[in-house]
């Protein structure tokens, strides 16, 4: 790997880092970037999603006190995301390299729309939240996320861009929460959805482990810079360079494809 190649992805890494910490929507400049390099689709989502754990693990410690009280959730929702990432992951692996490449433009359209939409989704999730559901018995309203949280997470062990937002969508709707709370329990199953298919691609894929560090590193830097500067940056100015970029790379991808 040549010293361009070092600084394209530590860029990247640190953009999508920035990006994730304010928005989401970060894998949308990692996996180009992967690709921009000559790394085969396959290979280049399996990185990607290698590298993307730190990230998860950072979200997660950082909303420790909101997972209060949740254990119960905790539980049954991760034993349903290491299954369903385990079949997403499987699905990626056995299938053709060519259906992947086929398919992967209309992933990063979704996950473009998906971040498009995302405050009009947090803004369901906070309705939701507050009319609160009381009438639906707690159990039900878990089985009913069980049952979401199941098909996100073989979205997320396939293909990992847009896994965070989708979850909090699904989440927001089934469970009787506040959006905190909420985010918080969404950044440990993405915490238990990345470290499975890590594993899982670990044994049975080709990882590109320098490309990998290089971007977790720089991520958590980025992760920091966002924060840091999320006060002053106008969030919607920044989700929407990120979806404009996203359609970008769905047209490049789509020509390429064809």
């Amino acid at each position: 790997m040549d010293w361009g190649a070092i600084v394209l992805l530590a860029l990247a890494g640190t953009a999508a880092g920035a990006i994730n910490a304010i928005a989401g929507g970060g894998s949308l400049v990692t996996f180009p970037a992967l690709l921009a390099l000559g790394y085969p689709p396959v290979i280049a989502n399996v990185t990607n999603t290698v590298a993307a754990l730190p990230g998860y693990v950072g979200g997660a410690w950082g909303y420790r006190r909101e997972l209060s009280g949740q254990r119960r959730r905790i539980i049954v929702l991760s034993v349903i995301t290491v299954v369903g990432a385990l079949v997403g992951s499987t699905l990626l692996l056995l299938g053709d390299e060519g259906t992947f490449t086929a398919v992967v433009p209309w992933l990063v359209l979704a996950s473009t729309l998906l971040l498009a939409a995302q405050p009009y989704l947090s803004a369901l999730v906070a309705r939701r939240t507050e009319r609160g559901a009381a009438s639906t018995p707690r159990t039900e309203r878990l089985r009913w996320a069980g049952a979401g949280q199941l098909g996100v997470a073989v979205y997320g062990g396939y293909f990992n861009a847009g896994l965070g937002i989708m979850m909090l969508g699904v989440l927001g709707v089934a469970l009787r929460e506040s959006l905190q709370r909420l985010n918080a329990l969404k950044s440990v199953l993405s915490v238990v959805a990345s470290a499975v298919s890590l594993v899982f691609f670990a044994i049975f894929a080709d990882v590109s482990w320098p490309a990998a560090g290089i971007m977790a590193v720089s991520g958590l830097l980025g992760g920091w810079l966002g924060a840091a500067i999320g006060r002053r940056l106008p969030v919607p100015l920044l989700r929407w360079s990120v979806v404009i970029f996203g359609l970008a790379v769905f047209v490049a991808l789509l020509v390429d494809a064809g």
